[in-house]
């Protein structure tokens, strides 16, 4: 026997060799699995985007027999947020924290059942922003859900799951709240349509409360004509009623905002009014300054911007007014579970969270009597006829894992301009316009408290001639979305 095979006999006679071995092969075979079970995830996670925290299936009530009509959600799906009741299930607000310390809920909220007592399945919750106090659509429990129009930028939020199902057709809709733009805001990053209907109008039983002075239960849809019905059957509306004649006006300061080309939005807006019968010639007007004559209690708010233009500072004091109340009524709701549980929460969202709980607003009242000018204001301006155009937003998607310093502008301007329904109540539809540099554009329609089915009506109405204006500015005949001296000069004198 050689000396090699003599040491390699020593070797294996040895126990101790052989537990080395042992754990070295126990080594590689957990390594293995961890692997494994990160390439399933991650597998997972593509499959549904990550936008969902639980699925299941909530079937719908029976089909009535004939000679009655179909149920008018038959055969669609839906998810909906992490903020919402089913019952048997733990409601987990978008956080493991809340999950944990949280029993099951004993009753599925209104709004579900509703969906499910007119045909719709229900497969789902989907992620929301911690404690629904984001826009972003980041979670640090269940990870970002992938924007599937731009997977290296945000979603939004904070119906960041719900959006991201219905953009990547998990789903034939979903249901969300809407307390500062938590549907408008997915819906315009996502590229679909979102509904926040008039406050008040949509039962929020079975709904946790962020803010209700500005809490609503809305839907988001890739389908206007889904949107349409589910709209329809959330507010409980007739389908048929005779059709107004709709007066158009265009917040030309709130697109003076906005990053993307008048033409491909204020511009496409009128030649799809031009085409359609029952629409008067669309008007134009600051809206900033209407605001700042017609709501005086905001002028107390606009002090520490007086270097601003005073439609700006109007509309920033306006936001911050929005901001205040959501902080005011966040804090009374949660304050005692904040500072018993200290839940761990992303950076960003316990940043809002406890300056929210560590606010002390002294005059509150201030705040409800902005709301309540801001109601009528608008109820003023748009009557029972009117349709007030905006951007959603005024910015493309943030890049996912940006710097948050770097987007306090950006914040800004979206909370300005999301803050318009929000405090008066009014109902808004975001809608897609295409895109602008690859990231998806939204344009706003925007009525007042109450006019849900005018509004709804308005969008399905006018849905197919905006698609068909923004096909042709995006066709490849027309590759820099721009339109001609003629429609220019045409478009300042309907601007004057």
């Amino acid at each position: 026997m050689s000396f090699s095979d003599r040491q390699l006999s020593k070797l294996a006679s040895n126990p101790r060799v052989w537990v080395v071995i042992g754990f070295g092969l126990a080594g590689v075979l957990v390594l293995a699995e961890v692997q494994r079970r990160r390439i399933r995830a991650k597998s997972s996670v593509n499959e549904d985007f990550g936008a969902f925290v639980a699925q299941f299936e909530l079937l719908p009530f029976p089909q009535p027999p004939p000679p009655a009509a179909r149920l008018p959600l038959s055969g669609l799906t839906f998810a909906i947020s992490d903020n919402i009741d089913v019952k048997n299930y733990v409601t987990g607000y978008g956080s493991t924290y809340w999950k944990r310390t949280h029993k099951a809920a004993e009753i599925t909220a209104m709004a579900v059942t509703t969906m499910l007592r007119n045909g719709s399945t229900c497969k789902g919750k989907t992620v929301m922003d911690e404690l629904g106090f984001g826009i972003l659509g980041e979670n640090r429990s269940y990870g970002t859900p992938i924007n599937p129009q731009k997977p290296s930028h945000v979603p939004g939020g904070s119906s960041s799951g719900s959006a991201v199902a219905v953009a990547a057709h998990l789903v034939d809709f979903a249901l969300g709240t809407d307390t500062t733009g938590c549907i408008r805001l997915p819906s315009s990053f996502c590229g679909i349509l979102g509904f926040r209907p008039s406050h008040g109008v949509v039962s929020t039983i079975g709904v946790l409360p962020n803010s209700q002075s500005l809490d609503t239960v809305g839907c988001l849809a890739s389908d206007p004509s889904v949107l349409h019905r589910v709209g329809h059957v959330l507010l409980q509306l007739n389908f048929l009623e005779p059709k107004k004649t709709r007066s158009i006006i265009i917040a030309d300061d709130l697109f003076q905002l906005s990053k993307v080309p008048i033409q491909k939005t204020v511009h496409v807006v009128r030649k799809a009014t031009e085409k359609l019968s029952g629409y008067k010639t669309p008007k134009h007007m600051n809206f900033g300054n209407y605001i700042a004559s017609n709501v005086p209690s905001l002028k107390r708010f606009c002090e520490e911007s007086r270097n601003q233009q005073n439609g700006i500072s109007t509309m920033k004091a306006l936001s911050s007014v929005m901001l205040l109340l959501q902080r005011y009524e966040f804090k009374t709701n949660h304050e005692e579970w904040i500072r018993s549980v200290k839940p761990k929460l992303g950076s960003n969202i316990s940043n809002r969270v406890w300056a929210a709980i560590n606010t002390t607003q002294e005059n509150v009242k201030s705040l409800y009597k902005v709301r309540t000018e801001m109601r009528a204001a608008l109820q003023s301006l748009l009557k029972d006829d009117g349709i007030l155009v905006i951007p959603t937003v005024a910015d493309p998607p943030i890049k996912l894992n940006t710097k948050k310093g770097l987007f306090t502008e950006v914040y800004d301007r979206i909370h300005a301009l999301l803050s318009i329904a929000s405090l008066s109540g009014g109902c808004q539809v975001a809608v897609p316009f295409g895109s602008h540099d690859g990231c998806p554009i939204s344009v706003s329609f925007i009525a007042s408290h109450g006019a849900d089915k005018f509004l709804l009506d308005t969008v399905l109405d006018m849905y197919s001639s905006l698609q068909e204006e923004v096909g042709t500015l995006q066709s490849p005949y027309n590759t820099n979305g721009t339109i001609d001296a003629a429609e220019l000069l045409k478009e300042k004198k309907w601007r004057n």
